[in-house]
């Protein structure tokens, strides 16, 4: 019986310590490892996280990167210590642990299996399909913003669904640049727009899914920022995940890309609500 991953030192992370590397980091830089049972997966875990339960890992190994950094998690610690070890002893270059686990995480978090809202892309859509597809999940959030706010008494909520639906169009306006850029079309936007699939949400829950979930107070500025970056959090990890799929180069630098705008989106509401 191999020994030594029991007694192999690994690095820590704490919550903070983890955020803010990965807020520096581009998603394809690392890999974030969830070694906790599907169902706890399902009920929720952080934006972009590749589920291998523990049990699985030392067969699954093959399925990482040994030469990228590697931070990995479970409910409290305890799981993850142990996959952390089994990763150091297995050569991996760098593995982090982090402390505390999902349960000290106070930022974004995402819901579902990992196939959720993965029927928007198979992976083989060329680089200048999953922009269209991309658009049209901006879309959705546009429009789900947008219908938010006549339905909010809270003025200072009304606007700030205002500034949140201005920052999906700018999302829009990126991908549409990308698009002509990638394929020198001279296509207007009004064209472009038909061209996108019928979204349900970004991030692969309905309107109606996401309300009912987190059950915001639409009165208060803190539950809408909540809401927002919960379903923020949601798009990340559904773009990151689709990258994963991707089978050309091509598309998955794309996906990276809008993955790591959404990152840079959630840094950016997380600092708002600091503010409230």
């Amino acid at each position: 019986m191999r020994w030594k991953q029991f007694f192999t030192p690994v690095k820590s992370f704490d919550a903070a310590e983890a955020k803010n590397y990965m807020n520096h980091a581009t998603g394809d830089a690392f890999t974030l490892l969830d070694v906790r049972q599907p169902e706890e997966y399902e009920s929720e875990h952080l934006p972009g996280a590749k589920l291998i339960p523990l049990p699985e890992l030392t067969g699954r190994v093959p399925e990482l990167d040994a030469q990228k950094p590697t931070i990995v998690y479970c409910a409290i610690g305890g799981r993850s210590r142990v996959a952390a070890q089994v990763l150091a002893a297995k050569g991996f270059r760098e593995v982090f642990n982090l402390t505390g686990g999902i349960k000290a995480w106070s930022s974004g978090k995402a819901v579902g299996p990992q196939d959720l809202g993965r029927g928007l892309f198979s992976g083989k859509e060329a680089p200048e399909e999953t922009l269209v597809v991309a658009y049209a999940l901006e879309e959705g959030l546009f429009e789900f913003y947008q219908s938010m706010a006549p339905k909010v008494k809270n003025e200072n909520a009304r606007q700030l669904f205002g500034k949140l639906a201005a920052i999906e169009i700018k999302h829009q306006n990126r991908i549409f640049n990308e698009y002509i850029k990638m394929t020198g079309s001279v296509v207007s936007r009004e064209e472009f727009a038909q061209k996108t699939v019928t979204p349900a949400m970004e991030g692969g829950l309905t309107t109606a899914e996401y309300l009912t979930r987190y059950q915001p107070d639409q009165e208060k500025a803190e539950d809408v920022v909540s809401l927002a970056m919960a379903i923020e959090a949601q798009a990340l990890d559904l773009y990151q995940r689709a990258a994963d799929a991707a089978q050309t180069v091509e598309s998955k630098t794309v996906l990276m890309h809008i993955a790591d705008e959404e990152r840079v989106h959630l840094e950016q509401l997380g600092k708002l609500f600091g503010k409230l």
